[in-house]
């Protein structure tokens, strides 16, 4: 599989590293995608707020999702740090289910998806994306 990242933006995109580990890993079954979002005050490429840039791409990514059998699970705002460090102070943050890697690697890999792609980079400060698997059952 060909990895996306032709140019790397840290605290946005993954390490080639970690996408590749992301990609070798056991496909068994959904993956949950847990993300943390802290937006820019202004977007980078002059469209308003980086909340307003990053919702144009959440907008298309929704469907691409879908597309693929996923859905979101839950999106909200961050209201406090409860444990952890306060200076991570996050915006937002979603959680969402694919029914496999694969379904997020044929999404994120797609020419739709990387076309968007420039609304998430101009509208994100940084982000925490943390692939979750189901526990094994005893």
């Amino acid at each position: 599989m060909e990895i996306p990242l032709d140019e790397r933006i840290d605290g946005i995109t993954p390490s080639i590293e970690q996408f590749r580990e992301f990609s070798e890993a056991p496909d068994n079954g959904p993956v949950v995608m847990i993300n943390l979002l802290k937006f820019k005050q202004q977007a980078s490429d002059g469209s308003g707020t980086g909340a307003e840039a990053y919702g144009r791409y959440g907008a298309e990514a929704l469907k691409m999702v879908q597309a693929r059998g996923g859905h979101v699970i839950w999106m909200g705002a961050v209201g406090q740090i409860l444990v952890g460090d306060p200076a991570d102070d996050w915006d937002a943050a979603a959680v969402v289910q694919y029914p496999s890697r694969k379904a997020f690697l044929d999404m994120v890999t797609s020419p739709v998806y990387v076309a968007g792609h420039k609304h998430r980079e101009a509208g994100l400060d940084r982000q925490a994306l943390i692939a979750c698997a189901p526990l094994p059952t005893a």
